[in-house]
């Protein structure tokens, strides 16, 4: 459960921009202030139905959107490779090849 929520906070991160108010507000109480159903469904007034369908709904929105732009997976990968060149840097002497073969992937992901 940690990892979704983990994945859907990211998601939501690179992607609260497109969905409407209702949906930003429902998913910001729902994982990033931990409300439950129940509290968001008080909150608005509304079935718990209500709000966990939305939520199912902005989820799977979420996932389409992330199928068709990878943010997320480009994010993913340019952390990576930081952290590789972070560790190339750290080598007195650095190979050139190794540096370069680095480059390649991080010009690859635009």
């Amino acid at each position: 459960m940690l990892e979704k929520t983990t994945r859907m906070n990211y998601l939501y991160d690179f992607y609260y921009s497109l969905l409407t108010p209702k949906q930003q507000s429902y998913m910001s109480l729902y994982y990033l202030d931990d409300y439950s159903l129940g509290e968001i469904a008080d909150e608005y007034d509304v079935s718990r139905q209500a709000v966990y369908d939305n939520i199912k709904r902005t989820e799977a929105m979420l996932e389409e959107y992330e199928e068709k732009l990878q943010l997320f997976q480009k994010f993913q990968e340019r952390s990576r490779l930081l952290r590789h060149f972070k560790e190339l840097i750290k080598d007195e002497y650095p190979s050139k090849q190794a540096m370069q073969e680095a480059v390649a992937e991080l010009e690859k992901l635009d």
